[in-house]
């Protein structure tokens, strides 16, 4: 469909009138609506699977496991939760407020969300955003990615079948779809991709002082840490895995890791070992191996791999006609060099080496970098690797495992900086499309006239005193 500057006006501005009915406000309507879309995606499984294979060569194992499943078991939390999270809480006014000493937090929807979600997990960064905007209470226009394009269909087909686009509606199209809908004053945007795209999106947000949550690769790429006595085999298992998910292409994978000179060697090793046995000697040829999203992608890799060609210790190939890639190490790697001051969103993985007593020195050259969106430190130093996870800023992370933070409940998915700014999942989300409310009720029996003038003389020295004995 052919989008102009009217239809998407036209469709906000139908979204806005549904959202002032104060339907979506019942909490209880809202949770049917919930219902509604898990019910929907448990009906196209199967043509979500399909297309994720198309758009991105997933088997069916993997689109389940990334994609499909956490959907529902997002959803299922929310359901859960949502009665308890919505509750109005109740607050003593405290004595300063006195004789008024009853306050009441709201949690009410914005209204219409603009939701702007990627290509690598179509599914999940799609309708478990969505999730979230429902179970806040508002409405949603969302603007899938023209790269996955057949998964973008599936959605478009699954969403107006199940809302009015009163409710839900998808907008197809490339950049200029997604300018016309930042042209429109929504109440809430949701914008999930690249730091650079990010500013674009805040300076559009800016415009109508709209608040925006943004879930970001970060500008520098997430580390991975390998210290000297850490299980490398262990290691290397959960990396190669990792790697290969979605053929490196995923926001908080693994962009380049810095390992220990004195075991650098044997982990490397151990992670060639990983890759072969996890994919096979030659990874285009599995057809469980992803491909990337597009040919510009590959072209990619392909520059990179030439420019490294030296030191590529594995991999370095690719199969254009079906835009596989093969996962590729390339060591030794400085960490001023180019490949590692960008995110990379492949498969090709740098390997820094440092010597294990300069630890220290490493971590403080990634924190003085722009803030990763994910960090993973493997080590048999709990204490130094509790002590770097609270100190130093990312959106979240892992000690001796990789990745599915992303799948604990009840806790925040975030970034910081370069990597984002607001938080989801769960309550999280609940908490991102909401704005708490602050209201007092006031008391018409006990007033007294301390706050009111005159604030000199007897009068105001008495009440000064008062005032000073509320800060005990």
């Amino acid at each position: 469909m052919l989008h102009t500057r009217e239809s998407i006006h036209a469709l906000v501005e139908k979204q806005r009138e549904y959202f002032r009915t104060g339907e979506t406000l019942n909490v209880a309507w809202r949770i049917s609506q919930l219902k509604k879309l898990k019910q929907a995606v448990m009906e196209n499984k199967q043509l979500l699977s399909n297309a994720l294979y198309e758009d991105l060569g997933k088997s069916e194992v993997e689109a389940y496991l990334c994609d499909i499943g956490p959907v529902i078991v997002e959803i299922n939390e929310i359901i859960r939760g949502l009665k308890r999270w919505a509750r109005p809480e109740r607050h003593f006014s405290g004595l300063m407020c006195f004789p008024s000493v009853k306050t009441t937090v709201y949690k009410l929807p914005y209204g219409v969300s603009l939701i702007i979600s990627p290509f690598n997990f179509p599914v999940l960064l799609t309708l478990g955003v969505l999730a979230a905007s429902i179970c806040g209470g508002n409405t949603a226009v969302i603007k899938t990615s023209s790269k996955s394009a057949a998964t973008t269909r599936v959605l478009k087909k699954l969403i107006s079948e199940t809302f009015p686009e009163e409710y839900a509606a998808v907008v197809d199209g490339g950049h200029d779809a997604a300018d016309l809908c930042l042209a429109e004053r929504f109440d809430k945007i949701f914008y999930t991709g690249s730091p650079s795209v990010a500013k674009h999106v805040l300076d559009c947000a800016a415009r109508n002082l709209t608040p925006v949550a943004l879930e970001l690769g970060g500008e520098t790429g997430n580390w991975c840490v390998v210290r000297k006595d850490a299980d490398l085999r262990d290691a290397a298992r959960k990396i190669a895995f990792f790697k290969l998910c979605n053929a490196g292409q995923i926001c908080i994978n693994i962009n380049q890791i810095a390992v220990a000179e004195e075991i650098a060697e044997s982990f490397i090793s151990a992670l060639k070992a990983e890759f072969v046995c996890q994919i096979g000697e030659s990874a285009c040829q599995n057809p469980d191996y992803p491909k990337l999203i597009t040919e510009k992608v590959y072209d990619k890799c392909e520059r990179i791999a030439s420019e490294y060609a030296e030191r590529i210790v594995f991999g370095g190939k690719g199969d254009r006609a079906c835009r596989r890639f093969e996962p590729t190490i390339i060591y030794p790697v400085d960490e001023n060099e180019d490949i590692v001051l960008h995110e990379l969103f492949c498969p090709i993985l740098p390997i820094v080496p440092f010597k294990d007593a300069e630890a220290e020195r490493v971590m403080d050259m990634i924190a003085r970098r722009e803030h990763p969106l994910s960090m993973y430190l493997f080590t048999s130093d709990k204490n130094w690797a509790n002590k770097v996870m609270s100190t130093h800023q990312f959106g979240g992370g892992c000690i001796n495992e990789v990745c599915i933070h992303l799948m604990v409940k009840g806790v925040p998915f975030n970034g910081t900086g370069h990597s984002g700014m607001g938080a989801y999942h769960g309550e999280w989300g609940f908490r991102e499309f909401t704005h708490p409310q602050t209201v007092l009720t006031g008391s018409r029996r006990f007033n007294l006239p301390l706050r009111e003038h005159p604030y000199s003389g007897k009068a105001g020295e008495r009440k000064l005193k008062i005032l000073k004995w509320f800060e005990r």
